[in-house]
């Protein structure tokens, strides 16, 4: 088997046990919990992509990983993780919490969409050995972050139903 088919095996498997384990365990969860908690709980996630400058250090990917994507991917996680970070330090004022939560799902979402562009069309499949010691990041932690970008907008859209209810 080829490089670039292992590393699309392991990019598409990379989904089965996070969405198994998030319907399984975090979901209930999150649905559980007050939106604020919810929201605090994927934006403490979120914080620590700032490791994705990571893709930029020489040393830890190879010389020949495509820069364009690098680059996209290095500074699209680290701008993620501020905004989730900025949102964490805020919590308790709502009216700079809840537009830095969209914020923070907004930019990650387009960053990890433009990963899997850039990805593509670069050929990243065919660099997999490039990644070096960040083989891991999309592999393993990417998938944890679309599902939890995605379950942050359906937090967001859905309304409260405990307010609801005492409404």
């Amino acid at each position: 088997m080829s490089p670039a088919t292992i590393f699309n095996i392991h990019l598409g498997l990379g989904y089965v046990p996070w969405l198994l384990c998030f319907g399984a365990y975090i979901w209930p969860r999150l649905q559980a919990m007050d939106r604020v908690e919810a929201q605090r709980a994927i934006a403490t996630l979120h914080s620590f992509r700032f490791f994705g400058l990571v893709f930029i250090l020489p040393g830890v990917v190879g010389p020949d990983l495509p820069a364009r994507f690098a680059v996209f991917a290095a500074y699209g996680d680290f701008a993620t993780g501020l905004l989730a970070m900025l949102a964490l330090l805020v919590a308790r004022r709502p009216a700079i919490f809840w537009p830095l939560v969209v914020a923070f799902n907004v930019v990650g979402v387009v960053d990890l969409l433009g990963d899997y562009y850039y990805g593509t069309v670069l050929d990243l499949p065919g660099h997999a050995g490039q990644l070096g010691a960040t083989y891991a990041i999309p592999i393993i932690y990417v998938p944890l972050l679309m599902i939890t970008h995605i379950a942050a907008f359906y937090l967001l859209a859905r309304r409260d139903q405990r307010h609801v209810a005492a409404a």
